[in-house]
This record gives C-alpha cells, structure tokens and sequence, in this order.
C-alpha cells in the first residue's frame, strides 16, 4: 500500500473581518511572499511595506476564492509534503445555508443571541458557487485535490442538512459540532458560559451529538470529535473515557471516519489536537478510520503539525489513514 501525505480539512477564509484578521492576513502574505522577488527590499522598510500593500490590495480585491490565493496552499502544501489535499469551508458562509443557521442557532434577543447574530451577519457572506468553481477550476489544473465542506450538525435538522447537501455534488462532507443547544461554543465572545457548567455533562451532551451526526448517514467525516475543550475547559478525562468508547463504537457502527486535527494545538488557548492521545488510543481500538488535518484557515498554515500527528496516530497503533475521492474512500499508508 502507498503511502501518501494528506491534509483533508483546511479553509479559505472566515470572517468577521476585523482590523485583526486584516492583520493576520496580512503576515500570511507575508509569510508567503518571503524570500519572493515580489517582497525583494529590506523587510519593515518604506518601500517593502508599500509593496506588501498592494500585495494585500489584490488579495482583497480578488478574494478568496482567486488562483492566485489558492495557488500558495498548493505550493506551500507540496513543499511540505503534501500530496493529497481535501479543501473545504465552513457551510455557514454561503448564503444558500443562512435559513439552516437560523433555524438552530440562539439569534434571540438575549446578549448570546444578540451576539450570534452579529457573528452570523458577518461570516454569511456568499454564495457557494465561487467556492465550488474554484476547487474545480483547480482540479482541472491537474492539482490532487478533493472538493468538500464542513457541515455544522444540529440534532433534529437532519431532513434539513440532508435536503440542502443533495443539491451539491462533493467528494465528501466533514460532519462537525460547534453548537450545543444553539450556542456556539468556540467562540471566544461566547466562553463565559462555560463558567459554572457542569463540565462531564456537558461532554455528555457533545458526545450525544457526535453519536447522532455518526448516525446520520450524512458525514463521510466527523471533525475534531473533542473541540469542546478548546479554551481549556475540561473534567479529569477519566470521567471521558467511558465516553470515548461509546463515541468509537458509534463510528466504527456507522461507518464513519474522523480526524487527527492539529488546529486547537497552535491556534487555541488548549495546545493540543483532537482527538487527545487517550481517546486516539481508543479510536484506534475501535478500528475507525482517520484521516490528517490542519484545519488552516491561511496558506501558510497548511499542513502545521502534520508529521507530529503522523508520529501520534502510529504511537496510538494506526498504520492507515484515509481520503477522499468521488465520495469513495480511499487508504494509504503512513509509512512506506
């Protein structure tokens, strides 16, 4: 079996688009311009700032959805190994699925709905065409990519989600949870209601989901199984683990993969990936198939941590990870 080097899951863009985000997008051109005739002067210079200004100018104006900006995941990706990606983004920035959002989210008139909707006004911002004509646009270029999405999974919206996806043909759709009860849990506006939580059931309540979106049928992947302890907020995992099995033995029942994701170990207070290494140990158990993710959300963070995970996943006992084509799931291995 060939080995190949995946990063399945990774994102163009997400707003809200603050002076923050102007930032960070910023440095990634930077980042990704280093050492290119284009940033050739003195770096933090007057003349290099004005290059990198109209270098940004452009990034603005084509938008995301550009060759030019998907160019620098392909190049930075490959140059760091990867030789199959499988790029997705979020369902809740296309129009076509503001009406699902809606119907789920707390968007009431208290401070956590009022503070959703103000979230929601700024991320739903297009439609998913452009997104799609690019990922084949890209596909016609010859580079080894898969088109996917990730799909916010809400108990009861199931008939909903489905009916919604079925107009779309994907190589894949990433089931993942960032809503409990319609509160958007990762989101650092909304992480004082954690305090005072009953922590292991509130675990209780994301591993339910979890089991129902495994159930669902809709998922060829569910993402990053315990983001939940994004901001640090967890019991004694020995109180999880009972959850864990119950969690693997879903999956491996639907037959559902998941992912090792490293983008809560550099991009979140936690430091660390999901699954954690005892609930990998545990997936791994349960024969569930996985596959390798960064979740990046800019260029230059394809790929980061993606050897680190490989070392995890075969520390854990996994000898294959999985991806994506034409909604066919494919193996390799993790080491030649």
């Amino acid at each position: 079996m060939e080995s190949v080097k995946v990063d399945f899951h990774f994102h163009l863009e997400e707003g809200p688009y603050s002076t923050g985000w102007l930032q960070r997008t910023a440095k990634s051109l930077e980042n990704v311009y280093k050492n290119d005739e284009l940033l050739s002067g003195e770096a933090h210079t007057l003349s290099w700032i004005n290059e990198l200004g109209e270098v940004l100018q452009r990034r603005l104006r084509n938008g995301c959805f550009h060759e030019e900006w998907l160019s620098h995941y392909f190049r930075i990706g490959t140059e760091r190994g990867i030789q199959r990606f499988g790029m997705v983004d979020h369902l809740y920035r296309f129009t076509e699925f503001r009406s699902y959002y809606e119907n789920h989210m707390i968007l009431d008139h208290t401070p956590l709905g009022r503070m959703q909707r103000y979230w929601l006004d700024r991320v739903c911002v297009g439609s998913i065409q452009p997104f799609i004509q690019s990922v084949h646009a890209a596909k016609d270029r010859g580079v080894p990519v898969s088109l996917g999405i990730e799909a916010d999974y809400f108990p009861g919206g199931e008939d909903e989600l489905r009916g919604l996806l079925a107009r779309y043909e994907l190589d894949y759709v990433i089931g993942s949870v960032h809503f409990l009860d319609g509160w958007g849990f990762d989101n650092p506006e909304t992480q004082d209601r954690f305090q005072g939580q009953d922590l292991v059931s509130l675990y209780e309540l994301l591993f339910e989901t979890v089991k129902k979106a495994a159930a669902s049928g809709m998922f060829h992947i569910i993402a990053h199984l315990d983001n939940l302890k994004v901001f640090g907020y967890r019991p004694d995992e020995a109180l999880l683990l009972p959850m864990y099995e119950e969690v693997a033995a879903a999956l491996k029942r639907a037959d559902v993969a998941t992912e090792i994701n490293t983008g809560l170990a550099y991009r979140y207070p936690v430091k660390e990936a999901c699954p954690s290494p005892g609930f990998l140990q545990v997936l791994c158990k349960h024969g569930v198939p996985i596959t390798m993710s960064s979740d990046a959300h800019f260029p230059d963070d394809i790929g980061t941590m993606l050897d680190e995970a490989a070392e995890r996943l075969l520390a854990a006992g996994y000898t294959e990870i999985v991806y994506f084509q034409a909604g066919k799931r494919l193996t390799a291995s993790l080491r030649d």
